[in-house]
């Protein structure tokens, strides 16, 4: 297993934000979370990379107790994140956004993993002198997800990567998931898009207040009834 998050409690002051969640990550899967906003979505993804602490449960990745660790500890250990609302370095270029998630490469395999980032988005190769702050939404979440990917992860974190893009552009970047998932990358995806979100999930989860309450294959998923409901209108 590449990821798991075991019976996860997370409080901020008298708020019960997580109330036992677990989550089995499959090497080589996507994994989605699905949830409305105030779900815990992004708190889950936050005790995952040490950036809160739960009260009370682990997280083990590949085999290894992570909970204590670092922020820093844990992306050194193959973790790449793309947080939500992207957080681009906006007077910076691309490029040295870029850079910046690879800070712990070599100049050999920063190039290489440079060319493979503009391959995916070559909207990017084309833009990569230019200023962060000046790209469009979309641009800057391909910049978010490309720096993500630069540090070389194991597993990679993306935290609600379709949120205010057009359609178009959505499309194009869960397309890009897949891409990256079939190069190797095991992916664990964040999203309130529950249709998008699941239609390329090997496996998902649906929290709602700080709970599991439904999972299952994504395909599987979609034809829930109680997720066509809630999460899809119908």
């Amino acid at each position: 297993m590449m990821l798991q998050a075991k019976d996860l409690h997370v409080y901020y002051g008298g708020i019960h934000a997580l109330k036992g969640v677990h989550l089995d990550v499959e090497e080589g899967r996507i994994v989605t979370l699905i949830g409305a906003n105030g779900a815990g979505k992004s708190t889950t993804l936050r005790a995952l990379v040490g950036l809160v602490k739960p009260q009370s449960g682990s997280v083990i990745f590949r085999g290894e107790d992570i909970t204590r660790l670092g922020t820093h500890q844990v992306i050194q250990r193959g973790i790449g994140v793309s947080p939500e609302g992207r957080r681009v370095f906006q007077n910076l270029t691309v490029l040295e956004n870029l850079e910046l998630g690879a800070y712990s490469l070599s100049a050999a395999d920063f190039r290489r993993q440079a060319e493979w980032v503009f391959s995916l988005f070559p909207r990017l190769r084309e833009r990569r002198g230019q200023l962060a702050g000046t790209l469009s939404g979309g641009e800057q979440q391909m910049l978010a997800f490309g720096r993500a990917l630069m540090s070389k992860p194991r597993l990679v974190l993306l935290d609600e990567p379709s949120l205010g893009l057009a359609p178009l552009m959505v499309n194009e970047v869960f397309k890009t998931i897949e891409q990256v998932n079939r190069e190797g990358a095991t992916i664990l995806l964040i999203e309130q898009n529950a249709m998008a979100a699941l239609h390329i999930a090997h496996y998902g989860y649906v929290l709602e207040t700080g709970n599991i309450v439904l999972e299952g294959p994504g395909r599987e998923l979609l034809k829930d009834e109680r997720v066509r409901e809630v999460y899809l209108g119908e």
